[in-house]
């Protein structure tokens, strides 16, 4: 009996694949499928934003000995960068700002925001946009510092603006500290 079931197995395994065989012939000889297909993808960007790094370490603009009718002292602040992905409209522009407040001693008088200084220096930029910059004798109010134009697409900005304070004589010794805001619109 053996012997039987094992034939009966095999020969049930090969009519099983004749009959697929014969499907499969069936199935191939009448199909008219286009040898090549396209199928239709889209993708959604949407626009980024309009940002501002400034330096967060304490920036030492240098070190004043004090003289009959003052001085300045001036030092770099550190790398401010503007970065635009809105993928802006040709033509878009943005304005960067900054302000400070006075430079305070830990007692005493304070050396007004009118004597200090920003000048932008040299801008390195990425992507296509007109770049003005602006020397700013007096950071008492909001003021430009640099502006781009006739932007096309993503762009940035960088520069190490140099800060300058005028500091008037008679000032006490000590460690003095100011804030310097940056903005961008």
């Amino acid at each position: 009996m053996r012997i039987t079931s094992t034939r009966f197995g095999i020969g049930r395994v090969a009519l099983g694949v004749t009959a697929a065989l014969s499907l499969l012939v069936v199935s191939t000889g009448t199909a008219s499928a286009d040898p090549s297909g396209a199928s239709e993808a889209t993708i959604t960007i949407e626009g980024g934003s309009l940002g501002i790094t400034v330096p967060t370490d304490t920036a030492d603009l240098g070190t004043f000995v004090n003289v009959v009718g003052g001085d300045s002292v001036s030092g770099e602040l550190g790398w401010v960068t503007v970065s635009d992905a809105r993928s802006p409209a040709a033509g878009a522009s943005w304005t960067a700002s900054g302000i400070s407040t006075a430079f305070t001693p830990a007692s005493g008088l304070a050396i007004a925001a009118s004597a200090v200084g920003y000048a932008p220096g040299e801008v390195g930029q990425l992507g296509t946009a007109v770049v003005d910059t602006h020397n700013q004798p007096d950071m008492t109010a909001v003021v430009p510092v640099v502006e781009a134009s006739a932007i096309t697409g993503d762009n940035s900005a960088t520069w190490n603006p140099q800060v300058t304070v005028t500091v008037p004589g008679g000032m006490a010794a000590g460690t003095y500290t100011a804030t310097i805001t940056h903005s961008v619109l």
